[in-house]
């Protein structure tokens, strides 16, 4: 299965992210959501889990959960907004984290950590992007997709959209 996940998108939906999360079977959006709307639109693409981040107190009714433990395709994924505050059950495969703003994807110990980066235009980042996580009978992987480069808060413009992957 293909997973979407997202991070520190901070009230802005880039329309790019739509292209990103094709074919995905499932999005997790590890915290600093913003808005409502960021969910509603994601939820449009695949079914959305989401944790609640620092930034989120605009969201305090959805009682969004502070850390997830699933498992999809039977691989067990424990998400959270901040890598600090993971607390991954004996068995986990998969940690997703967001919080930084940086993009990372690094095998530890047995262990795949993803931080999608930053999907919002928000932070000190200076490209947005988001992570495509497969997970299947082989060892969970995960890559890096730049959606391009943050447009300035309070513009509409938006940078191009690149194909460029990173692992």
């Amino acid at each position: 299965m293909r997973v979407g996940v997202i991070a520190d998108t901070h009230r802005f939906f880039d329309p790019r992210i739509r292209e990103a999360f094709t074919e995905v079977g499932a999005i997790l959006h590890a915290g600093d959501i913003g808005a409502e709307v960021v969910l509603r639109e994601l939820a449009d693409l695949a079914p959305v889990t989401a944790v609640v981040g620092n930034n989120d107190g605009s969201l305090a009714h959805l009682d969004l959960p502070t850390h997830a433990n699933l498992i999809i395709s039977g691989v067990g994924v424990h998400l959270v907004h901040r890598l600090q505050d993971a607390s991954p059950p004996e068995g986990t495969r998969v940690v997703i984290y967001g919080h930084s703003h940086r993009a990372l994807v690094e095998h530890r110990d047995g262990v795949l950590y993803v931080n999608p980066g930053a999907a919002g235009r928000v932070g000190f980042h200076r490209e947005l992007t988001v992570a495509l996580l497969t997970l299947d009978n082989r060892s969970p992987r995960a890559k890096i997709t730049i959606l391009g480069l943050r447009a300035a808060q309070g513009t509409s413009g938006l940078a191009s959209h690149s194909d460029h992957f990173v692992q």
